[in-house]
């Protein structure tokens, strides 16, 4: 086994960080999204790539994304103007929930009717790819600046923060059917206690953050944007406890924020906007090492078919159908 000190690992992370940096400006000149640069640096770097790192260890990269897209879901929330979100608030709830169940329903039978998957299998590739990707939304549309009419901008966010519950609902039904240990009546309370408990813990969290961050005077600078950190993770966490959607709970923990007078919001505002671009790189990247290149052959056929009919047949026509009412 060869063993590796810590200033070596050091360097190799600090020269990723830097490439990972070279790479987002590159992307900026090529138009490509930089979150797709970062998974195509992790794939260079990783097993199958020039400079074989080795990794392959599932469980930690989703314990890393995962505390990673915490403050992804949160700065996301807090950089929600809810003045221009509001109008479209309840046209993205219905994307975020039947949409995302339409998506994954039109995908899954295209996987087992066209690529003839099982069904139950099909179904689960649905559900996974049913809702879309918080992280990446909220990257495109601030890193771009896009200039989108009728609102589209905040319906894309507040329908890509708020799809978790139903995308996760989707996924823990089909593997529990997979199984054969689900029931119907266990379904409707898993959405309605992801949903309920996700909501009022992300609320009392920031109610309680509020409150304090107006009236109590830290003791030297910059402990009330570790203060902010904190009850970030808490309102994830507790909501995770007991049994709620953690990431729907910091979501709305941050639009509350986001949305009021608090002191040195600028600062606020610096720290979570370099600490969630860190965020992106390290999710991303780490994706990018889980891939394996040379596997890809075998699935990449079904892969863009996949892609294609999610992305201009599936997607489309649940919007379409969503939203035609509001013209």
């Amino acid at each position: 086994m060869i063993h590796i000190s810590t200033s070596f690992a050091l360097l190799v992370v600090a020269i990723i960080i830097l490439v990972c940096i070279a790479g987002s400006r590159l992307s900026g000149r090529l138009g490509v999204p930089t979150l797709f640069i970062f998974i195509m640096l992790g794939m260079l770097f990783g097993s199958d790539g020039i400079f074989k790192i080795p990794f392959g260890n599932f469980a930690l990269a989703e314990q890393v994304c995962s505390v990673a897209l915490i403050f992804i879901m949160f700065y996301g929330g807090f950089g929600t103007r809810w003045s221009e979100a509001k109008p479209v608030a309840g046209r993205s709830i219905l994307l975020s929930s039947v949409g995302v169940v339409l998506t994954a329903l039109l995908t899954g039978l295209f996987c087992h009717l066209v690529l003839k998957m099982a069904l139950m299998e099909g179904m689960l590739l649905g559900a996974v790819l049913g809702s879309t990707d918080a992280a990446s939304v909220f990257s495109i549309l601030r890193s771009r600046k896009l200039n989108l009419k009728y609102g589209t901008a905040s319906m894309l966010e507040l329908e890509s923060g708020s799809n978790d519950p139903f995308a996760y609902m989707m996924t823990v039904i089909l593997l529990s059917a997979m199984t054969g240990s689900v029931s119907g009546g266990s379904a409707v309370l898993l959405l309605i206690r992801q949903l309920a408990f996700g909501l009022l813990t992300g609320a009392t969290v920031a109610w309680l953050v509020t409150w304090l961050l107006k009236r109590y005077a830290f003791y030297g600078e910059g402990f009330d944007t570790i203060f902010v950190f904190a009850a970030a993770i808490i309102s994830y966490a507790l909501a995770s406890q007991i049994g709620g959607n953690g990431y729907l709970s910091v979501y709305l923990t941050g639009i509350i924020l986001g949305n009021q007078e608090l002191k040195n919001q600028k600062a606020l505002v610096g720290f979570f906007d370099a600490f969630t671009g860190m965020m992106q790189m390290l999710l991303f990247f780490l994706l990018g090492l889980l891939a394996f290149p040379s596997q890809m052959p075998s699935i990449v056929l079904p892969a863009i078919a996949i892609a294609l009919f999610l992305t201009f047949v599936a997607r489309p026509a649940a919007v379409g159908l969503l939203l035609a009412p509001s013209k």
